[in-house]
């Protein structure tokens, strides 16, 4: 059997999958504090820039950065409807506030994804004395720094599940990080 690379494998699917915008969403799933999951849609925007991680961005004002310093491990469900083939992908989530990599992801997003960071507190009521504090987008938001509110999430993988939907037989691989080097198992389907 031919080796086997999730990260080739994923990079592929991307680029295949990269016509119809949609492909971009994944679900995260989180811990509340309760023990309960959390689970919503978050764009991918890429690897880091080590390559060893995705990157995906939010408000430092969200409930997912406290779930997240509660239980860093989170895992990323990524369906690619071009390809039909699904990731779930479990890992180390990382909170960058202050970094090169996280200056230039700013300055990569469209103007309309840059202004949602300017609006009021996610999760507050509409009306309320916390919703109206919202600060209006700069003139210019691509030459602007990025507003302390936005945060650079990367998740560093140590488990990948991948299911090829496509073909008779379908297949699907698992692949675990240990000591550093990555070992993939062909599964059934």
């Amino acid at each position: 059997m031919q080796s086997y690379d999730w990260q080739s494998a994923l990079q592929q699917a991307v680029r295949k999958n990269q016509r119809d915008a949609h492909n971009r969403y994944a679900q995260l799933a989180t811990v509340r504090a309760d023990g309960t999951p959390a689970n919503r849609t978050v764009v991918y925007r890429g690897v880091s820039d080590d390559q060893r991680s995705l990157r995906m961005v939010t408000d430092l004002r969200s409930d997912k950065l406290t779930e997240i310093a509660a239980q860093p491990i989170a895992e990323l469900c990524w369906y690619l409807s071009h390809t039909r083939e699904q990731f779930r992908i479990r890992g180390r989530m990382i909170a960058e506030t202050q970094s090169a990599q996280r200056d230039a992801t700013w300055k990569a997003l469209s103007d309309a994804a840059k202004a949602q960071f300017f609006w009021p507190t996610p999760g507050i009521a509409v009306g309320s004395a916390s919703s109206s504090t919202a600060s209006s987008l700069p003139a210019d938001p691509a030459t602007e720094p990025p507003p302390d509110d936005f945060v650079l999430l990367l998740l560093e993988p140590f488990y990948v599940d991948h299911l090829r939907l496509r073909g008779t037989p379908q297949t699907r691989f698992f692949s675990q990080l240990n000591n550093n080097v990555w070992e993939s198992t062909a599964v059934n389907p």
